[in-house]
């Protein structure tokens, strides 16, 4: 009974955390989808996405664990403030206002650098999963399927509406891993 409510615990900590992951794109599919966007971009823009939020945190959990047992009882320590850092700087960066430098999406290489760059806070968390020893298959898949689908949203509400939603969504995102972060400290 204890191990069913441990592994409830942890399914519920996974699903926040990658709906957190998930907001960072949603933002910034909002920001790209306000400018206007195919249909066919989208797919293929969540897809990618969804791609490398698997990749990201995969990596990032292999690297935790190695840190993890480099550091031994530190190591919790050190993921709550690595969770912090994340997102105290996602709050940060949303609050300062940073827009997200104009490049084209369809191209390749924009496109890969979009992917990458709303996926490196996956291979953050990532490193602070794999510390914990957490599921990897289930948060690499929920990871992935939040950052796709929470990209895709942002880019069809994004063709939708005007206004400037879009930093709100990483601020929101960088609270809740803040407050994770906290709660692995103490």
């Amino acid at each position: 009974m204890i191990e069913a409510q441990l592994q409830a615990g942890q399914l519920l900590t996974l699903l926040i955390i990658a709906l957190a992951l998930g907001l960072d794109a949603f933002s910034l599919g909002l920001g790209i989808g306000l400018k206007g966007i195919r249909l066919r971009d989208i797919l293929k823009l969540g897809a990618v996405v969804a791609i490398f939020h698997v990749m990201m945190p995969l990596a990032g959990m292999y690297t935790g664990h190695y840190v993890s047992s480099l550091l031994g009882n530190v190591a919790t320590t050190a993921a709550g403030i690595l969770l912090v850092l994340l997102g105290g700087h996602m709050i940060y960066s949303s609050l300062r206002g940073d827009e997200v430098q104009s490049f084209d999406y369809r191209s390749s290489w924009g496109l890969l650098l979009l992917a990458l760059s709303v996926s490196v806070d996956s291979f953050s968390v990532g490193i602070t999963l794999g510390m914990f020893a957490a599921n990897i298959l289930i948060t690499v898949l929920l990871f992935g399927f939040f950052g796709g689908l929470m990209s895709v949203l942002g880019l069809m509400l994004g063709r939708k509406v005007s206004g400037n939603l879009g930093e709100y969504g990483e601020a929101c995102g960088g609270a809740i891993l803040f407050v994770f972060g906290i709660l692995f400290i103490f």
